[in-house]
Order: structure tokens, then C-alpha cells, then sequence
């Protein structure tokens, strides 16, 4: 009886993981449908977040989530809602500018960007195993982005001034991000998981906010596409997010939570269904190669 409880257990884990990458590719596909007619990053970001927020803050309140806060914790949360915004406005530019599995290939560096952070603030050393995963991780970058421009007989000049931007973006993402990862491990990591992400998302959408009211204002779908876009972007990443920090602790699979990593072949499946979006079999390749160390990097023993 037992071992047919744990064997459910690891399959109920595998399951709503794969959920939560489906639904965070998904995200990124309709965020390319809002911001294709009229919506912008400022305004999707501040309209996600923001509902997110309140999503979380209501789980807060009714099941009654203590909130005890060290004084590390108020220096840091801050600290970590910025650069979670900003990364939030990077990676969203850079699927406004970008075929969206490519865009968030180049954010899965992240990991990388995680252990130079740690070794610069906290002068943890890099794993040997993130060494060996470093060129595999390139390289298959390398050939999902099409560098040198074969596959799209651009050449790489003219490749780089199609992508440049766009990768720009999805790097300083990850490289953000990996440095929000390695503050939250070491000056938040003992808080709630839904009390971290209120927080952060509130942060988030009033970085969002001021990036609007500089703006002049909301910019808000033109055609009926960029409205379902916006709605369902902001419904499956609120949805995703409070899964991944309700559900996945009382599952215990934290730890295997580098299953995750497979949103961008999610992504790369929906932007060519509903998108047309379309990349050569080497970029795939390259995708796959990136993906699949990644994972490897995530399932290593603790």
C-alpha cells in the first residue's frame, strides 16, 4: 500500500510540473498574440501581475499563511520584486521581438547566471558539474539562435541586427533572474512560497505601472486576438505561479522541479500551431541540446 501511495505521489509531482511548463509556454504564446495587436510590455506586465498579486494575497488570507517578516526579509523582498520586474519587462520584450521558444531558450541560461552570482556575492565555487554543462549549453544556444545566419542565409550580420535585440533581452532576463534566484535562496529562502510571491508580484506590477504612467496610459488590445491574449496570459501565469507555490511543497518535488525546463519545447509546439512560427530542424536540435542539459543540471544530487 505504501509503495503504490509514492508511486501516485510521483506521478501526481511529474504531471503537475509538466502543468506548470505547459502553462508558462502557453503564457508566452499569448503574450505574443496581445502584444501583435496593440498591447504593450508594460501594460501586460502590470495587468498579470497585479492580478496575480491579489490571487496570491487572497490564498494568504484564507488559509491563513502566517506573515512574519526577519529584517533581512524587508531588505531583501524588495530587492528581489525589482528584479523580478525587470526581468518580467526583458524577457516579455524579448518574445515581443522573437520566435517565443528561442526567446525563452536564451532565458534558460539562467542557470549559469545563478552560479556567477553566487560565486560573486556569496563566493560559493560552481559545481564542477555547471563547468561541464557551460559549453553544451552554448553551443546549443548557438544553434537555436542561428548565429552565423546558415540556416536563414541571412549571413551573420544581418542575422544579428534580425535577432540582436531580442537576444539582448532574453540574456539580460536570465542573467536578472539568476540573480533574483541566488538573493531568494540566501535572504528569503525560510519564508512562505505564497507570502515571496505576493510580495513579489505586487513589486512587479508597480514597476509595471510606472513604466505605463510614462507612457500616457494603458495600451490596450485593438482587435479581439490581443484581448483573448491578454486575458489568457494573465490567466495561465496567475494560475502557474499559484500552483507552483501551493501545490508543489505539499507534493515535496521541489527538487525535481528542473522537469520545468521543457516549457520552451511546450512553447515552440503552440507558437508553430497557433503562431506559425517556425524554426530549421538544427535549431531544434540546438533547442533540444540546451533543454536537455539544463535538466541534467537541475536533477543533479543535493
Amino acid at each position: 500500500m505504501h509503495l503504490n501511495s509514492a508511486t501516485a505521489l510521483s506521478r501526481a509531482a511529474f504531471a503537475t510540473l509538466l502543468l506548470i511548463a505547459l502553462m508558462m509556454g502557453a503564457n508566452h504564446v499569448a503574450a505574443r498574440f496581445a502584444f501583435d495587436n496593440g498591447v504593450d510590455v508594460a501594460t501586460a506586465v502590470s495587468i498579470r501581475s497585479a492580478v496575480t498579486a491579489l490571487i496570491v494575497t487572497f490564498l494568504i488570507v484564507v488559509q491563513r499563511v502566517p506573515v512574519r517578516l526577519m529584517p533581512r526579509h524587508k531588505r531583501a523582498l524588495p530587492a528581489i520584486g525589482v528584479l523580478v520586474g525587470v526581468q518580467s519587462l526583458f524577457l516579455y520584450s524579448s518574445v515581443a521581438r522573437l520566435p517565443v521558444a528561442l526567446a525563452l531558450l536564451a532565458f534558460n541560461t539562467y542557470p549559469l547566471w545563478t552560479a556567477l552570482w553566487a560565486r560573486i556575492a556569496y563566493a560559493h565555487r560552481a559545481e564542477p558539474r555547471v563547468l561541464r554543462a557551460m559549453p553544451f549549453i552554448l553551443v546549443g544556444l548557438a544553434l537555436a539562435l542561428d548565429v552565423f545566419g546558415a540556416t536563414s542565409g541571412l549571413g551573420a550580420a544581418a542575422q544579428w541586427a534580425s535577432i540582436g535585440a531580442g537576444v539582448a533581452f532574453a540574456l539580460g532576463a536570465a542573467a536578472v533572474f539568476g540573480l533574483a534566484l541566488v538573493l531568494t535562496q540566501h535572504e528569503a529562502g525560510d519564508l512562505d512560497g505564497r507570502l515571496r510571491t505576493a510580495t513579489t508580484m505586487a513589486m512587479v506590477a508597480l514597476l509595471a505601472l510606472g513604466g505605463v504612467a510614462t507612457q500616457g496610459g494603458f495600451r490596450l488590445p485593438t482587435a479581439a486576438a490581443g484581448w483573448w491574449g491578454l486575458a489568457m496570459l494573465t490567466l495561465l501565469y496567475g494560475t502557474g505561479i499559484t500552483i507552483l507555490f501551493t501545490v508543489l511543497p505539499r507534493l515535496g518535488v521541489v527538487a525535481n522541479s528542473a522537469i520545468m525546463n521543457v516549457e520552451p519545447i511546450f512553447a515552440l509546439v503552440l507558437a508553430w500551431a497557433l503562431l506559425g512560427q517556425q524554426v530549421a530542424p538544427v535549431q531544434v536540435a540546438g533547442g533540444l541540446m540546451v533543454v536537455a542539459t539544463v535538466i541534467w543540471l537541475g536533477t543533479r544530487r543535493r
